[in-house]
């Protein structure tokens, strides 16, 4: 059966919550769980990118959330690759998972009272459909990426979706560098 967008992007927000619930209450299964959390939120985060941010931004009047939104996809990469390589056995650990789950958090409480309520109010059902097939594919295409796995490609996507201009022309390092800056600022 279809599934809305919509809808499949909050089913994963609530299964990215329960594994941050995990995380902080059963430390003995970070061990195994961290790479579940990377892989999860670097699918969903791709997805989005490719899949639903070019159409709630053109489609759904909705650029301006699209870029704040896909600025802090760039910082969640950064605080979830540093949540990897943190030993989960650390007190470093706890900081590093309350710094992401602080900024995911923000970023889910913005995006479903923003970005998502503008694509249902402003996009009809059969393209909400349309963008759940297209979610789901990329999803799966990038199940088991880590945040590293970016390609340059998807980089410049996040570029687009974040309305800066003038990368196209860097290298893939460089480009990650600009994007970094652009988000923290």
């Amino acid at each position: 059966m279809a599934a809305d967008v919509v809808d499949l992007i909050m089913q994963d927000h609530r299964e990215v919550e329960r594994l941050f619930d995990e995380l902080k209450n059963n430390p003995d299964k970070r061990k195994g769980l961290v790479p579940v959390l990377t892989t999860l939120l670097s699918a969903h985060s791709r997805a989005e990118e490719s899949a639903v941010y070019p159409a709630a931004a053109a489609e759904a009047d909705e650029a301006d959330d699209v870029a704040h939104s896909q600025e802090e996809h760039i910082e969640a990469d950064q605080l979830l690759a540093e949540l990897a390589a943190t030993d989960p056995d650390s007190a470093a650990f706890d900081k590093a998972l309350q710094n992401l789950v602080d900024a995911v958090t923000h970023h889910v409480e913005e995006e479903e009272t923003k970005v998502l309520p503008g694509m249902r109010a402003n996009l009809s059902q059969e393209r909400l459909l349309e963008l759940g097939e297209a979610f789901a594919a990329s999803r799966k295409e990038h199940l088991g990426d880590q945040p590293d796995d970016i390609t340059r490609d998807e980089l410049l996507q996040q570029a687009r979706n974040a309305d800066i201009s003038g990368v196209s022309s860097l290298a893939k390092d460089d480009l990650q560098k600009k994007l970094q800056q652009e988000a923290g600022e």
